[in-house]
């Protein structure tokens, strides 16, 4: 294929939740622009709720996306085939505020459950992802002066709508999908007037780039059987106490996940409590993805300066210590390269992603046949999958969007199991009625404005609706 003039296609979720194997997309607002970040087109698709999700009452209070209006939309079917195109068209980088911390795992489980690629858009067709969160942070300790940065509670809020309220990027409610890309738009470009650090740190969202760029980092120990490099990690998660930076050696590539490099914190006064066979509980490892967060900084002294001195001499310390007890630091190095995540038992259909594993050609083309055929086919083409994870989500599909064409005894399968107890990947339950009710208990003590009352009082009714046809 040809490669196609590469686009930015900055979008935004609001969701029925936090949870991407169950919770829904209720609201897609994306805006597609050049590299320059001139507005090309712009798509605002609204999703109706599925009849087997519950909503969160802590996400309708935020989104502000009333009982009433989840009523309205696209089927969701129909809907995340839309938003798969948009992202997989030829060389689009999509991109927005914090999608690599949420969004795109989002989608990824939708776009699973609904028998659709669910990685295409990260590599094919020229296709990549981008993150403006990540680059923010490092814009803020490196070039404060590009724009003004709110402070709550004595320390900076990188949270977009603060960001938006105090540098008027965008006008409008936030946690509106379309607005909240809007000011994403607006903040990029405000930090892409620095256009040199801001191709400095888009390029780390390539991963050839990324690579290249850890292959570079200055030697932080060298064992006797090779060199393990030195980098500076920057994250929001590693909060403000830490300046949102640690020091960290890396330990390699894991064994298993070949897209992770894993990295020793440094800077963690446990560290030399640890033993040959004793040390889960001294060592604190960071797991990299390539062309993800946390961003890699090399060791040099503009960015180590950033590190209190204390800091910098518990991190000196370790450096020795590694270096005199190489036993233990290859016993940490082979536990965490080969340490692979819990298999969950009883895992949900919708939650199978990361332990199913790539469909085969034939489910491909037939993936593509049944999204292809009308609707009163879909559950004959679906008969021939060969993996019985896939027939239940094509049941699921039906159930949820098009029950007329679904047999009635799988219909009441579906209604039997909709509210049912379910377990994701990392063995979370699905948002059900009595967490509902719970939420809704406290969330009535709190201080709401008359539109969250208001919100709060119809989701009660709905839920004491929906609790009272169960139990019947």
């Amino acid at each position: 294929m040809i490669a196609s003039q590469p686009t930015y296609l900055f979008y935004d979720l609001e969701t029925t939740g936090l949870n991407p194997c169950f919770d829904q997309v209720l609201q897609f607002g994306a805006i597609r622009t050049d590299l320059d970040l001139n507005e090309i087109d712009r798509h605002e698709i609204k999703v109706k709720l599925n009849p087997d999700i519950i909503p969160s009452a802590h996400a309708i209070l935020t989104h502000r996306i009333g009982w009433q209006d989840m009523q309205q939309g696209m089927n969701e079917y129909e809907a995340i085939q839309l938003i798969h195109q948009h992202l997989n068209h030829p060389g689009t980088i999509s991109v927005g505020y914090n999608t690599l911390g949420f969004d795109d795992e989002f989608l990824r489980f939708n776009f699973f459950r609904n028998l659709l690629p669910p990685y295409t858009h990260q590599y094919a067709n020229y296709c990549s992802r981008m993150d403006i969160l990540p680059i923010t942070l490092i814009f803020y300790l490196y070039n404060q002066d590009i724009i003004k940065w709110p402070i709550q509670d004595n320390k900076v809020s990188l949270k977009l709508e603060n960001l938006n309220k105090y540098n008027n990027f965008a006008t409008g409610m936030s946690h509106d999908a379309i607005v909240d890309v809007e000011a994403t738009i607006a903040l990029a470009r405000k930090l892409k007037t620095n256009t040199k650090m801001w191709n400095y740190l888009t390029d780390f969202f390539d991963k050839q780039t990324d690579v290249m760029r850890q292959e570079q980092l200055s030697c932080g120990l060298q064992t006797t059987t090779r060199t393990l490099p030195q980098a500076l990690l920057t994250n929001l998660k590693f909060g403000q106490a830490n300046g949102y930076q640690i020091p960290a050696l890396g330990l390699g590539q894991h064994q298993h996940y070949k897209n992770q490099t894993l990295w020793l914190r440094l800077d963690d006064d446990k560290l030399q409590q640890s033993s040959i066979t004793e040390f889960i509980d001294t060592t604190y490892v960071v797991r990299k993805k390539t062309a993800e967060a946390p961003i890699l900084l090399p060791t040099k002294d503009r960015f180590m300066q950033k590190l209190k001195p204390e800091r910098l001499k518990t991190m000196q310390g370790n450096i020795k210590w590694l270096n005199d007890n190489q036993d233990i630091l290859t016993a940490i190095q082979q536990h965490y390269l080969q340490e692979t995540y819990d298999i969950v038992e009883n895992i949900d259909t919708d939650a199978q992603l990361y332990q199913l594993g790539f469909p085969s050609r034939q489910e491909e083309a037939l993936f593509k046949k049944f999204h292809q055929s009308p609707h009163e086919k879909k559950w004959l083409i679906a008969q021939q999958f060969p993996n019985k994870v896939r027939i239940q989500h094509a049941m699921r599909i039906l159930a949820r969007n098009h029950s007329e064409h679904l047999p009635e005894s799988y219909q009441d399968e579906f209604n039997q199991q909709r509210h049912a107890n379910k377990k994701d990947y990392r063995s979370r339950t699905k948002y059900n009625m009595q967490q509902a009710i719970k939420d809704i208990n406290t969330l009535e003590n709190t201080n709401l404005d008359n539109e969250q009352a208001k919100l709060l009082s119809k989701y009660k009714q709905e839920i004491n609706k929906l609790t009272a046809s169960t139990n019947q």
